[in-house]
């Protein structure tokens, strides 16, 4: 009784366009109500504060600091000219470009949101120039952004460790996704070279020009190297790596760039604590909700349910794809990876199914859904940026939601893809 009446609200809040947050916490009480044997609101309060006393989590505040002070010291102009003289004279032209920078800017700020915002309201406009086409560029930046979820650092990355109670380590999920989002990348291009082929390519360039524009980019590029370099070495932690990283950030854009200025930092700081108090009540919220079905013995009852249906490993993990692209669309990303890690981790264990493996798959799952009505948060921030509308942009999208679940799949039935850079350094 209690998990119908907590998954019944649930669903009926989030009609009612309650926020997420709000919506898991106020479900969850209702649920524990609903037990006739627990503290309802007192119990809830407390396993909200239990779920985010966590050290790892303080990494999340870093790098969304770290990330904003990335996306507003000129970081994204610079990715920009670098992925033109890369692939801008290629055929898809900037189209290339945009898919490039995502991925780099992805490795520098972990985010999808910034990609969105910071990329996505320099390289629109600029295709729009080149094709006209405002839905089919949006569709581009919004498809691209989600590899910064997959290219480490990643704040989804350091919450799914959480999630698995440190059996999954943040330097091995980091490793994983590499291989993951540049392939999630390469399926985008492929589309993009068809939709919007662009065959008169980007500006020239020369070998003078390539190494001023390396030069330019370099210093924020290497904040990727410091910092996966520095945790799979062991030389710190994820979170003194993400402390480090705010630092190395604001030398950067303070210091060498200088398109920061001293006077910006309060409110940079402010925006961080808007988000960071958003996503920490995510993640509290979420972590009572997994505990309330926990204590139900969801998990246990839909492991069952699962192995039932079949004990093969791959065909297992496509069941979990159906599931979790259905899950995607209605539920955000931040309590998705906090609910569903506990429900499917006693299958994944069961069958042998490697976590990391099913880490990276379930965040691509995840990812997708960033993309797609009704929730998708990338998709509506895109509308916004490229001027355009949901009903325009889901034709020009479809294509590329066939490109990253294509990508989607081959990662799943190729586990080789997810686990051989970790174990090749020695993380996993």
């Amino acid at each position: 009784m209690a998990t119908v009446v907590l998954l019944i609200s649930f669903v009926v809040l989030l009609a009612l366009n309650v926020p997420v947050a709000f919506a898991i916490g106020i479900a969850t009480t209702l649920g524990v109500a609903a037990t006739g044997e627990l503290p309802g609101t007192l119990l809830v309060a407390q396993r909200i504060a239990t779920g985010i006393d966590s050290f790892a989590l303080l990494a999340i505040p870093f790098f969304i600091l770290a990330g904003l002070l990335m996306g507003q010291g000129g970081i994204a102009r610079r990715l920009i000219e670098l992925a033109d003289v890369l692939v801008g004279r290629l055929r898809g032209g900037l189209s290339f470009v945009t898919i490039l920078t995502c991925m780099l800017f992805g490795s520098v700020s972990g985010s999808a949101v910034a990609a969105v915002s910071s990329i996505g309201g320099f390289m629109v406009p600029a295709m729009n120039q080149r094709n006209d086409d405002p839905p089919l560029n949006t569709s581009i930046v919004v498809t691209a952004s989600t590899t910064g979820l997959l290219i480490p650092p990643s704040n989804i990355m350091i919450i799914y460790a959480m999630a698995t109670g440190g059996a999954v380590s943040v330097a091995a999920i980091f490793l994983a996704g590499v291989v993951p989002g540049v392939l999630v990348g390469l399926a985008l291009m492929a589309v993009a070279a068809v939709a919007a082929p662009d065959p008169s390519g980007g500006s020239g360039w020369t070998l003078r020009e390539l190494v001023f524009r390396l030069g330019r980019a370099l210093p924020a590029l290497a904040m990727v190297v410091i910092v996966l370099g520095g945790i799979v070495a062991g030389i710190f932690t994820a979170t003194e790596a993400s402390a480090i990283a705010v630092l190395y950030a604001l030398v950067l854009s303070v210091g060498v760039y200088r398109e920061v200025a001293v006077r910006d930092l309060p409110s940079l700081l402010l925006q961080c604590g808007v988000v960071t108090s958003v996503v920490m009540l995510l993640v509290g919220a979420s972590s009572a909700m997994a505990w309330i079905l926990a204590y139900e013995n969801v998990p246990q009852m839909l492991g069952t349910t699962i192995l039932g249906l079949s004990d093969n490993p791959v065909v297992v993990l496509l069941l979990i794809n159906l599931f979790m692209l259905a899950a995607g669309t209605v539920i955000d990303m931040t309590p998705a990876v906090l609910l569903f890690t506990p429900i499917f981790w006693p299958v994944v264990l069961s069958l042998g199914i490697d976590p990391l493996h099913f880490g990276i798959v379930l965040i691509m799952n995840l990812c997708i859904g960033l993309c797609t009505p009704p929730v998708g948060t990338c998709l509506f921030l895109g509308c916004g940026v490229g001027n355009t509308t949901v009903a325009r942009m889901l034709p020009r999208l479809l294509p590329f939601y066939a490109a990253m679940i294509a990508a989607l799949v081959v990662t799943t039935l190729v586990p080789s893809l997810s686990l051989a850079l970790p174990r090749a350094l020695g993380a996993w």
